[in-house]
């Protein structure tokens, strides 16, 4: 690991103003950003800690929406009332994140800004159609998602909360890589106001709403009818875990299991 600077910020004023001064990346829960600078990957001169902001914390439903600040633990995620009574998928899906040290010490905010292509919260807001707000703005989830471990952040924008909708139904299901507990497919299928949505992660270089999955399940909701899709194999993963033909398949035995266990 290079030396670093380490920076605690007390608001997301100050942390703005941090990072605006020193070119440097924010700290969330470092479970993606530390790993890479131990392996000389990133070099970042200076780390903005946002582990002391308050505002960027906690759990709280707003009309039809939870709201959770982009500092919330998967751990506390997983355990709220409120997501478990609102949104139980999400709640499962937060409980099913790495380990127990990951779960402890991910953030929310900290997974989206990252958005790593194997990585389950980004399933579950684009599916959802959440709206990611940060200091600057509000960004609808289909337009926050740009590319591999790229999003729609500009430099020293900040991720503040993230609002999911409460669906009608909504179920995750991830094929997990047995070493690093990543999804190898994972997909997240959700019944809302808006129809029928249904992201996939794990399965190309990032994050992707299944449009004929959608097509599918609007007509019928069912676990036959996401079972038939045959999803292309077209820009999907290639590597020894398994093919773009295994993984497009594998996607549509994840989507046909959300589809049951979401009832």
């Amino acid at each position: 690991m290079y030396s670093f600077e380490l920076k605690k910020a007390d608001s997301v004023a100050n942390a703005a103003a941090l990072l605006a001064q020193s070119g440097g990346k924010p700290l969330a829960g470092g479970q993606s950003l530390v790993a890479t600078m131990k392996m000389r990957l990133a070099q970042p001169g200076t780390l903005v800690d946002l582990s002391g902001i308050a505002e960027l914390k906690g759990i709280r439903r707003d009309g039809d929406n939870v709201v959770i600040g982009a500092m919330t633990r998967h751990s506390e995620v997983a355990a709220s009332k409120i997501v478990r009574d609102a949104i139980p998928a999400l709640a499962a899906l937060a409980d099913g994140i790495g380990d127990r040290q990951v779960r402890n010490m991910g953030t929310l905010g900290g997974s989206l800004a990252n958005n790593d292509p194997a990585a389950c919260y980004p399933a579950a807001v684009l599916a959802l159609g959440a709206t990611v707000h940060t200091n600057k703005r509000r960004i609808a989830a289909d337009e926050f998602f740009k590319g591999m471990y790229e999003t729609a952040l500009a430099d020293g924008e900040l991720i503040t909360a993230v609002s999911f909708p409460v669906p009608k139904k909504a179920a995750y299901m991830k094929f997990v890589q047995p070493a690093s507990r990543f999804a190898l497919v994972g997909v997240f299928v959700a019944q809302t106001a808006g129809g029928v949505r249904v992201a996939v992660t794990g399965a190309a270089s990032s994050v992707f709403r299944a449009k004929p999955l959608e097509d599918a399940l609007a007509k019928s909701f069912t676990a036959d009818a996401a079972k038939t899709v045959k999803m292309s194999a077209s820009g999907l993963n290639n590597d020894l875990h398994g093919s773009p033909e295994y993984r497009a398949h594998l996607i549509s035995v994840m989507a046909s299991r959300a589809v049951a266990a979401a009832g």
